[in-house]
């Protein structure tokens, strides 16, 4: 009898590398792609580093991009902005809508300086008009290293997911002392209660201590919200400005 033919093996097919860095995390790549994607990314930190170096002394303001104007916890980050712009500082956030914009608005209305951190999504996120200074990257973890690196406190609102990975990794970063003598601030007390129950709750299964809870004030106070964070960088701080050499071709 004849051999039996064998049947034609089907090549698999050619991995195609998707065009969008979003999927960076999805395996590993050819080491060109790998190296390339490195580049890219190291490029996004100079960037970030250029337009940001003479900012100034900053607290950062984290918060929901769905809240309109005329909401009061929009209305809240609106007078936060302000007093912000009245202690001299400048005011950074995400630089989208909702609490980013009411924040940086509130400042940039009351003559402060307002910074918008902004990343590219195919859904909510959009530049808000009330920015001095604006930059756009195209990851979450190198727009979060700008928006902690600048600042000198952080100020928790009301938001979804992103805003409670800002303020679980912010304060990792103040508990684990490498981010040290940073205040922080969460607005809104019975929005947030479920959160802190939670926290103390860590306490009490000893995954925390208790002396992480003095790191975070909560507050529905604008104003008390201010004044903490003012007490907290004289004691810590001295806020010097910056010499402006311009040795990556900053803008002027």
């Amino acid at each position: 009898m004849p051999p039996e033919e064998s049947k034609p093996v089907t090549p698999l097919p050619e991995r195609i590398i998707p065009a969008k860095e979003q999927v960076y995390l999805d395996g590993p790549k050819p080491r060109m792609y790998e190296l390339g994607f490195a580049w890219k990314v190291f490029r996004q930190f100079i960037h970030g580093f250029r337009v940001l170096h003479f900012v100034g002394p900053c607290v950062t303001v984290f918060g929901s991009a769905r809240f309109k104007e005329g909401h009061p916890y929009y209305e809240a980050a609106r007078e936060i902005g302000k007093q912000i712009a009245e202690a001299g500082f400048t005011t950074m956030t995400g630089g989208g809508p909702g609490i980013m914009e009411a924040a940086n608005r509130g400042a940039f209305e009351n003559g402060g300086q307002s910074v918008g951190c902004n990343i590219k999504l195919p859904f909510e996120q959009k530049p808000n008009p009330y920015v001095n200074t604006s930059v756009t990257f195209d990851h979450f973890f190198v727009r979060k290293t700008m928006l902690l690196k600048y600042s000198y406190a952080f100020i928790i609102m009301p938001g979804g997911f992103g805003t409670m990975d800002e303020f679980f990794e912010t304060l990792t970063l103040i508990q684990t002392k490498t981010m040290t003598g940073f205040p922080m601030v969460i607005f809104g007390k019975e929005i947030h209660q479920p959160l802190m129950d939670m926290i103390r709750r860590m306490v009490k299964e000893e995954t925390i201590s208790e002396e992480d809870l003095k790191l975070v004030l909560v507050t529905d106070d604008p104003a008390e919200a201010m004044e903490h964070i003012r007490t907290y960088v004289r004691k810590n701080f001295t806020v010097k400005p910056r010499r402006r050499i311009w040795w990556l071709f900053e803008k002027r």
